[in-house]
């Protein structure tokens, strides 16, 4: 089979249903020729469309709670044996925040829901490598990407403590990053897509409306789940052999833009109203 993965074996954390970026992201890595396996939590599995989405594609899916180091090392063992091998990339697309579905206001945030947005939606990246090193799981030279916000760097009204999760998963990226690249030459990347409407986005109240936001400043407009998937595939691929410890941000350009003449005419509108 040819194509940018040929031949290689991913493991994907965190698809849902066809929304969901991850979902995207499995179906690009197969199209380029990759073997791979799903895996979420018991509940999420339950709860979602991926048993039937993975049954229809015949893709293994092997539960597992990215928070549980036990699990995460029985998962990877799993999928070396399912696959034959040492696995070449992981995506890492975990996130929850019980303070942002229950729209609770981050300086009334409550710190048991807090620690569990840290423990999902960051150091679950932590346990994953740090289990997947000690197992010598991920082979010499291989990828792994983590799906961040630019909330990360940037107040975004409503994003709650998702936006310190996120911060937190960038820098465990890097440190994680420049360990497993000097020991095995692995390479942690994030992306950061646009505000893409996905069932993990829902809880955010103010989603739609910064999507439209986002969409009239993005040069290009706004990214969705395939070009989000295309940066992932690019960065497991070995044309990005030498890419670590970055975050890459697949959004249309909004990251980098601050004004635009459209925004400005629309200013001069209520100005003369």
């Amino acid at each position: 089979m040819s194509g940018l993965l040929a031949g290689k074996k991913g493991l994907i954390f965190g698809a849902l249903d066809e929304r969901s970026l991850a979902w995207h992201v499995a179906g690009r890595c197969m199209e380029e020729g990759a073997q791979i396996v799903l895996t979420n939590t018991e509940t999420a599995i339950q709860l979602g469309d991926i048993r039937t989405l993975a049954a229809a594609r015949h893709i293994p899916l092997i539960p597992c709670d990215a928070t549980n180091t036990e699990e995460i090392a029985d998962l990877l063992d799993k999928t070396q044996e399912l696959l034959g091998g040492k696995i070449d990339f992981v995506l890492h697309a975990v996130a929850q925040s019980m303070n942002l579905r229950r729209h609770k206001p981050y300086e009334e945030a409550n710190y048991t829901y807090f620690q569990k947005t840290l423990d999902i939606s960051a150091l679950s990246l932590h346990k994953i490598l740090a289990t997947a090193r000690q197992k010598d799981a991920i082979a010499a030279g291989g990828s792994v990407v983590a799906l961040s916000y630019m909330a990360s760097e940037r107040f975004i009204h409503g994003y709650n403590d998702m936006a310190d999760a996120k911060a937190l998963l960038e820098s465990i990226a890097r440190q994680m990053g420049a360990i497993y690249g000097r020991e095995k030459g692995v390479r942690v990347n994030i992306v950061s897509p646009s505000a893409i409407p996905t069932k993990a986005g829902s809880g955010w109240s103010e989603l739609e409306q910064f999507y439209r936001y986002t969409e009239s400043l993005s040069p290009l407009g706004n990214a969705d789940q395939e070009d989000c998937a295309g940066t992932c595939v690019a960065l497991f691929s070995d044309l990005m052999k030498r890419v670590t410890m970055q975050t890459i941000y697949c959004d249309g350009g909004f990251s980098k833009t601050m004004l635009t003449p459209e925004f400005m005419d629309e200013f001069r509108k209520e100005q003369t109203i």
